[in-house]
C-alpha cells in the first residue's frame, strides 16, 4: 500500500499530474468515479444505490460513479443539494447525468431530503464533503450527516467520510460512519485513527503517474 498522505500532499500531487503530466482534472475525476462504481457493485450486487452529493469535486466523483452504475444497468438515485451552486468538473458530470436513466432529486440541504432519498436503498454513496473540508460543520450539515447514518443502510464513502478531518482522523462536529471508503491514490494520514468512520479502506488508482509519487 502507498504511504499515507496529508490532504495538502494529495492536492499537490494532483496539481503536478494536471500541470506537469498534462492529465486533465476531469480524467482523474472520471477514473475516481469508475473506481467508486466498481466498489459499489461489489458491496451491493442488487437493489437501489443512492448517491448523496454536495457541491464540490467530491460530488463530481459521485456523479461520475452514478453514471457508470447506470451504464452497468443499476437502479440509481442521486440526491444533489442546490445544483445551481455546482461549478467546474463537478458541473460537467452533473450535466452528463441528464443523458442517463439516473433519478435526479434536487433539494435544499437538510435531513428530510436525505431520509426520503435513501428510503429502500441497498447502499448509500457519501459524496458530500471530501478533503477540502476545513473547520467544523455548520447546520444543516451535521443533521444531514446524522440522517445518512441513521437508517442503518451501508455507506460507501467517496475518498473521505464526510465530516472527517482526513489529516487527524478527528470529526468536525459530525461524520459519516462508512462501512467502506474508496480513497484515491493513497490512504489519508488520519485514516489509521478513524476506523469507526472509514470502515474498510480501499485505495483506488486514478491515473496519477508513478514517477510523480
Amino acid at each position: 500500500m502507498s504511504r499515507a498522505l496529508t490532504c495538502a500532499e494529495m492536492r499537490a500531487l494532483e496539481k503536478r499530474a494536471i500541470e506537469e503530466a498534462g492529465i486533465p482534472a476531469i480524467v482523474l475525476m472520471e477514473n475516481a468515479g469508475r473506481a467508486v462504481a466498481s466498489e459499489a457493485e461489489r458491496m451491493a450486487p442488487t437493489g437501489r444505490i443512492v448517491a448523496v452529493c454536495g457541491r464540490g469535486n467530491n460530488a463530481g466523483d459521485g456523479f461520475a460513479a452514478a453514471r457508470h452504475l447506470d451504464i452497468a444497468g443499476r437502479d440509481v438515485r442521486v440526491l444533489v443539494f442546490e445544483p445551481s451552486r455546482l461549478a467546474g468538473d463537478a458541473l460537467v458530470n452533473y450535466r452528463a447525468l441528464r443523458f442517463s436513466r439516473v433519478e435526479l432529486v434536487e433539494a435544499a440541504a437538510g435531513p428530510d431530503a436525505v431520509r426520503s432519498a435513501v428510503a429502500g436503498a441497498s447502499l448509500v454513496l457519501d459524496a458530500v464533503f471530501g478533503t477540502g473540508l476545513s473547520g467544523p460543520l455548520r447546520e444543516p450539515w451535521p443533521a444531514v450527516v446524522e440522517a445518512m447514518n441513521a437508517p442503518g443502510v451501508p455507506i460507501l464513502a467517496v475518498d473521505v467520510p464526510s465530516g472527517l478531518d482526513a489529516d487527524t482522523g478527528s470529526t468536525l462536529g459530525a461524520a459519516v460512519r462508512a462501512a467502506r471508503t474508496v480513497t484515491f491514490h493513497a490512504p489519508k494520514a488520519g485514516f489509521a485513527a478513524a476506523r469507526p468512520f472509514t470502515g474498510d479502506v480501499v485505495v483506488a488508482a486514478i491515473g496519477i503517474p508513478s514517477r510523480l509519487s
